[in-house]
């Protein structure tokens, strides 16, 4: 098949978060499969850092990326004045996968597509339930602008039991979603290098958060773990999404019954395995996730896993392959408590995660992908 995958941001942008780690993942295995991949996309790489104005076509495991010159942008979303002329050159796919929502990038090539009669997938990674900032312009936004995105789609891609109530929620007719779900990853070995060496003493128990320093992420739930364990060593480890989160973690650097134990590392360049492997728990507390690819990555060297109940990716786990406790600081805290408690438990844990993952592998999704591709071709 030749497919086009429109994305707000893919690789390196990792800042971005799970979606851009999916994105490439899956693009690459298409391409393994021999189908004819090309990816539209911007030049942002950071979430508060200006990007290239510049367009350039790369070849990134096999497909072809066109990175759109993005000279302006609002918030996390890139602007790309020359997304019509990258259409006019795109040779016509046989199926194009809107992957984000609310985005000039994605929002511009649904158009396209529609214009163009060529059938559409919609995956909306989690957003399209209005919610955090400027909830009634996002309503008024999808009423209008976006408001054939969804519609127009053949298919809607979920990725979790969660997300699939969101889309139904809000106007999406429960036969045109689809559940794909995403892959706990197959890591590689370990590193021989501590990464927390000089950071973390030895022998102290840590309790890790990987992704977005941002609002409704549960961070307020670490900093209560760290007044309450005196002894727990808290990781954060990501960019500063600008939501003012980051104020509160500057304060509880500096609080004295806390200072010493939160530490604020920067995004890496691709999953931190070594850093999961460090780990005593990694916690997940968020308010909202379509599904939380981090925990999935945590659980694929065998970490011990707490997340929220409003996680897609709780869904994922079984009896004792992680703790899912409710959006709330008091039950986040005595799970951490409990984890890092209990020997037994995280052994119990940590046999479990590693369960979970070998359930959810690349193969099933790519698989579970194509057929909703030849479904949409149709």
């Amino acid at each position: 098949m030749r497919i086009v995958l429109a994305t707000p941001a893919y690789w390196p942008a990792h800042a971005f978060g799970g979606p851009v780690v999916v994105a490439r993942g899956l693009a690459a295995r298409l391409v393994e499969r021999g189908h004819d991949v090309e990816v539209l996309t911007t030049t942002l790489t950071e979430v508060g850092e200006r990007a290239s104005g510049r367009t350039r076509v790369a070849d990134v495991d096999g497909a072809k990326v066109t990175y759109l010159g993005t000279p302006l942008r609002y918030r996390w979303m890139g602007i790309t004045p020359t997304l019509p002329l990258a259409l006019g050159r795109v040779r016509r796919p046989d199926v194009v996968h809107v992957m984000g929502f609310r985005d000039p990038v994605t929002t511009g090539i649904a158009a396209w597509a529609r214009v163009r009669r060529v059938p559409y997938v919609f995956e909306p990674v989690g957003m399209f339930r209005p919610r955090l900032r400027k909830v009634r312009l996002k309503r008024i936004f999808d009423a209008t602008v976006a408001r054939g995105v969804a519609s127009g789609a053949r298919v809607v891609i979920v990725s979790s039991p969660r997300e699939r109530d969101d889309a139904v929620a809000g106007g999406v007719h429960p036969g045109r979603a689809r559940e794909r779900g995403n892959p706990f990853p197959d890591p590689p070995p370990a590193g021989a290098d501590d990464p927390l060496a000089g950071v973390v003493p030895g022998g102290a128990p840590v309790v890790l958060y990987v992704g977005r320093i941002a609002a409704e992420k549960g961070i307020e739930h670490l900093v209560a773990a760290a007044r309450r364990l005196p002894d727990a060593h808290v990781v954060l480890a990501g960019p500063d999404d600008r939501h003012g989160t980051m104020a509160a973690v500057r304060a509880a650097e500096a609080d004295p019954v806390t200072a010493g134990r939160i530490h604020l590392l920067p995004p890496t360049p691709g999953p931190p395995f070594d850093l999961y492997r460090r780990a005593d728990v990694f916690v997940l507390a968020s308010g909202g996730e379509n599904f939380g690819l981090v925990a999935a990555e945590a659980a694929s060297v065998g970490t011990p896993v707490v997340v929220s109940d409003r996680t897609g990716i709780a869904a994922s786990f079984r009896e004792d392959e992680a703790l899912v406790v409710p959006y709330d600081e008091t039950a986040t805290v005595d799970a951490i408590a409990r984890v890092l408690g209990d020997a037994d438990l995280r052994t119990r844990l940590a046999e479990g995660a590693l369960h979970a993952a070998r359930r959810s592998t690349w193969d099933a999704v790519v698989d579970a992908q194509l057929a909703i591709y030849e479904e949409a071709a149709r």
